[in-house]
């Protein structure tokens, strides 16, 4: 999967959307990634915390989640912001692979049933169907329940990997891929086990 390059990096507090001069403390980034995630995904629970949350939702909604997801990046698999990323990575790879990915989809999902009602993409599967599905996901961020959410989504990873896998063609490149998707697949599965248990932050 290919990610846009991501914008400047960004930081909490008052320095939330100003960039740094030279390289950022590591530190300090990884406060802002698991700040903004947790804003994100669980809202606001402090009254101090309402105008940060306010402008990190108005920069995702001016911007798309570029800004963010330069934060979210380095994070570990199994962390809030990590999960976050690959959310982010697997919806940018859907946007500007749509017509393979709904082909990889349609093969994929004959294989792997189950996944597929999970997933939950409409019939047939198109392109527009593969994006609104990913998007639907996406959404779910803010409006659902977030272990659905990455259960939804590693369910989609998992069906396109068996699709990608089964069109491969002996292709060394395109079984490798399969099998990183696969892999994002396992990692999003343990969130939102990590998510169910209250321990994904």
């Amino acid at each position: 999967m290919s990610t846009p390059n991501p914008r400047r990096p960004i930081m909490p507090g008052n320095k939330l959307f100003e960039s740094l001069p030279g390289a950022a403390d590591p530190a300090t980034v990884t406060e802002a990634a698991h700040r903004t995630a947790e804003l994100l995904v669980r809202g606001v629970r402090k009254s101090e915390d309402a105008e940060v949350h306010a402008r990190v939702v108005k920069l995702a909604d001016d911007y798309g989640l570029d800004e963010l997801a330069e934060l979210w990046s380095g994070s570990p698999a199994d962390s809030l912001p990590g999960a976050l990323w690959r959310l982010y990575v697997l919806r940018s790879w859907v946007h500007g692979n749509a017509e393979e990915v709904s082909r990889e989809f349609s093969t994929g999902r004959a294989y792997a049933e189950v996944h597929a009602v999970v997933a939950g993409v409409a019939e047939p599967p198109g392109p527009a169907e593969v994006r609104d599905m990913v998007d639907a996901v996406l959404r779910g961020v803010a409006t659902g329940d977030f272990a659905t959410t990455l259960d939804r989504a590693a369910a989609f990873a998992r069906i396109i990997a068996t699709g990608r896998a089964h069109l491969a063609d002996d292709g060394h490149d395109r079984v490798l891929s399969a099998a990183k998707l696969v892999e994002t697949a396992d990692q999003l599965e343990t969130s939102a086990r990590a998510e169910r248990a209250g321990h994904l932050w």
